[in-house]
């Protein structure tokens, strides 16, 4: 198979200046602030996003480190396989967020409920469209129903070092 290369198409900008302290999922990071700057080649493709209220957001782990197939998650003490997982240490490091999108001025997106790191690059835009990626009848696997951690658990850096 042919190698796969992506060029970024942006860069995220948050308050956190290290993956320390981080919130582990956009739920927990309620209300905080940040910003998505699209370099000029790309611009062209916002047309249209302003109508959305939340967006995916596809990014490159930048900050992590070798990856291993197997993690102890935030939210567990239990090693579990990392593609049961959304933790950073991955094969080909790639991160999503569904974020809230506020506004687009000219190639500034500015968006909410962040928890990625500052200088993240971006691969990618998607909207969230609920008739397309809401599902019922859905198990959350070795998660259970454990929403009580979410709010609580930070990025501790265990899987940049």
């Amino acid at each position: 198979m042919e190698k796969i290369i992506f060029e970024p198409i942006g860069v995220i900008h948050s308050p956190f200046k290290d993956v320390k302290g981080v919130p582990i999922q956009p739920p927990a990071a309620k209300g905080i602030k940040g910003e998505v700057e699209i370099f000029n080649d790309y611009v062209e493709g916002l047309k249209d996003l302003n109508g959305f209220s939340h967006i995916y957001l596809l990014f490159y782990f930048h900050k992590s480190t070798k990856y291993t197939l197997t993690v102890v998650p935030y939210m567990d003490k239990e090693p579990r396989g990392v593609f049961a997982t959304r933790a950073p240490r991955r094969p080909n490091k790639i991160g999503i967020s569904v974020v809230r999108l506020k506004t687009i001025k000219d190639n500034i997106i500015l968006i909410e409920d962040v928890d990625i790191v500052d200088g993240t690059p971006l691969l990618d835009i998607k909207p969230y469209v609920p008739m397309f990626d809401q599902r019922e009848e859905v198990t959350t696997g070795w998660l259970g129903d454990d929403k009580i951690k979410l709010a609580k658990t930070k990025d501790d850096g265990r899987f940049s070092i």
